[in-house]
């Protein structure tokens, strides 16, 4: 049997069974939307589209504005820890009450602008933390978490996190990739470059950030001292979505272990709280007087 035949075949037999399905008055299913067959999807609030916070502080643009993140959030509980009554206690909820701490012990200081990336029980993106900081333009970026070392309770202490230098190259190269035509980085202009210089300078730019979230981490550590406790070797480096903006400097702080009894203790009672808050909102006001940006009193 010969290729045509077999071709003139294989088109003729829908055709005679359509025509003999209408011959006998049946008829055949078409798929159609909104059958049982098609999957949907409910994104639920990670869809939101980004926007952006409202900044406290000074009605100044020239001031410095540093963004807090308290991660997690919403249905993402992040760890989870027991108080001794039993209690199930959240890093969502240490977070963010951390951030508001934070945050109000720099505005009662005066002199630096906060953002807030979320300020209620909220699920945000991962994305979209690093990302508000950017289109806020902000001279900081700093994402508060809380870890859980599962049945080890003894283990306790807090450790700060910049982006990793391997992570860093990575991020700067899918900036430059993604964003080839955006105006500025640091100041410096990359609209209308080739992209082999915007690459390069994108790259430039992502050593300096790294350099000052380093100084920050520092800064962290120095004004700690003998008020917070942290883990051996607390200074790390890690391929973290959250620190990758290119022109942010971004540090992650890992405020203690919510399976740990002096941690919990300290991260959920206001006396606590108010420790860290402290420390974070000193390091940051050093952070901006060492460069100039004015904040108020500095060291």
């Amino acid at each position: 049997m010969s290729f045509r035949t077999l071709l003139l075949i294989a088109l003729a037999v829908p055709v005679v069974l359509l025509g003999g399905a209408g011959l006998l008055g049946l008829t055949i299913p078409v798929p159609h939307w909104g059958r049982d067959y098609v999957l949907r999807f409910d994104l639920g609030e990670a869809a939101a589209l980004l926007s952006l916070p409202p900044v406290s502080g000074p009605d100044d643009p020239q001031r410095p504005l540093v963004v807090i993140d308290a991660g997690h959030g919403g249905r993402d509980p992040g760890a989870i820890g027991t108080d001794p009554e039993g209690q199930r206690i959240s890093e969502k909820d240490i977070t963010l009450a951390l951030a508001l701490a934070v945050r109000d012990a720099l505005l009662a200081q005066g002199g630096v602008r906060v953002a807030l990336t979320r300020s209620d029980d909220r699920i945000l993106p991962l994305a979209y933390r690093p990302e508000i900081a950017r289109r806020l333009e902000a001279d900081l970026f700093l994402s508060i978490h809380a870890d859980s070392a599962g049945d080890r309770s003894e283990v306790s202490g807090a450790s700060i996190y910049t982006l990793s230098n391997a992570a860093s190259s990575e991020a700067a190269s899918r900036f430059a990739a993604r964003e080839n035509d955006a105006d500025r980085l640091n100041g410096v202009r990359i609209a209308g470059q080739s992209a082999n210089v915007s690459a390069i300078l994108v790259e430039l730019s992502q050593q300096r950030t790294q350099e000052d979230a380093l100084d920050f981490a520092n800064l962290i550590l120095r004004e700690a001292d003998d008020r917070l406790a942290f883990v051996p070797q607390p200074r790390r480096a890690a391929a973290l979505a959250v620190l990758r903006a290119p022109d942010v400097p971004s540090v992650l702080f890992e405020s203690g272990f919510v399976t740990n009894t002096r941690d919990r203790a300290l991260l959920t009672t206001a006396e606590g709280r108010a420790q860290y808050a402290n420390v974070l909102a000193r390091a940051i006001r050093v952070y901006f007087a060492r460069r100039r940006v004015p904040a108020g009193s500095g060291e």
